[in-house]
């Protein structure tokens, strides 16, 4: 039987209906891509992790993770705290703030494989002017030296805080947008693809289904916010959020960051998708909770 080659896609001034066998290298050639940090290569080493860490919060701040080897973590999932007043904030000004972010994802760096994932649900704050906090806390990670897959909108839909601050009502002279979307960064460390070596082909596996892929690489996720009072922290996300980027970004038997672990939400995903965790906390109060949830399993 004769065999046909499909010929392939390719970037086109006037677009591309669909994308098979694409080559894009027009596209990543141009200028627009030139001087883009984009080769970065690290140590293609993984380092064992120590045992006596694994499946535990660790009391502490995630600035300085000393007791994570680096080149030993599989992906970072996160929601930083606001610094917004919230129980657990300290009052930083937006440069302090950031600083920390910086210290804490410059770490995260270090202690991920090369090809390691790192996703970080932030919202942007106030009004007067409005803090476009993603932004921020992009430039932070490609300066650290993350290259970024892309930004995830999670719209919170009728879950949404019930805003009643609409500025001028029913008048142009100072409408005020209400916020029903938060952003879900994407980056990896080094190269884009995580590959597995032979002996990780042997346990470590996908576990997504064809529907759950198509849907959740799309860039807008539908899902309901979490009730602090139910879980008992300020500012939980879902257990859908972290479940998704678990099952998207990591394979079975592998080892999930979380920084600012809080409610330990992020642990109970990992748990329930037959990954491992491992957490830093601050604040004792938040450990304690978070160990308490994840026993209950």
């Amino acid at each position: 039987m004769r065999r046909y080659k499909t010929e392939g896609t390719k970037t086109s001034s006037f677009g591309t209906n669909g994308r098979i066998n694409h080559d894009s290298s027009k596209f990543y050639n141009s200028r627009l891509y030139k001087d883009l940090n984009c080769n970065r290569k690290p140590l293609k080493e993984t380092n064992s992790f120590p045992k006596n860490y694994l499946n535990k919060i660790i009391l502490g701040s995630c600035t300085n993770m000393k007791k994570i080897p680096g080149n030993s973590l599989h992906l970072m999932i996160t929601s930083p705290p606001y610094n917004v007043s919230k129980e657990y904030d300290e009052d930083l000004s937006l440069k302090e703030y950031l600083e920390l972010l910086k210290e804490s994802f410059t770490e995260v760096y270090r202690v991920l494989v090369n090809g390691g994932r790192a996703c970080i649900n932030v919202a942007n704050l106030g009004r007067k002017p409005y803090i476009p906090l993603s932004d921020y806390v992009s430039k932070i990670m490609i300066d650290i030296g993350f290259n970024m897959r892309g930004e995830i909108i999670w719209d919170k839909a009728s879950s949404a805080s019930p805003s009643t601050a609409w500025g001028s009502w029913l008048s142009a002279a100072n409408p005020i947008l209400r916020d029903v979307h938060e952003y879900i960064l994407i980056f990896s460390k080094g190269e884009y693809k995580r590959d597995r070596t032979k002996k990780e082909l042997q346990f470590k596996d996908n576990t997504m289904t064809k529907d759950q892929f198509m849907e959740w690489t799309k860039s807008i996720w539908v899902m309901k916010a979490e009730s602090a009072k139910r879980v008992g922290h300020p500012a939980p996300f879902p257990l859908e959020l972290p479940s998704r980027l678990i099952h998207l970004y990591s394979f079975t038997g592998d080892i999930i960051l979380d920084p600012f672990m809080g409610s330990g939400t992020t642990a109970i995903a990992a748990i329930k998708a037959k990954r491992n965790f491992v957490g830093y906390e601050i604040n004792e109060k938040y450990v304690n909770l978070a160990n308490k949830r994840i026993s209950a399993l």
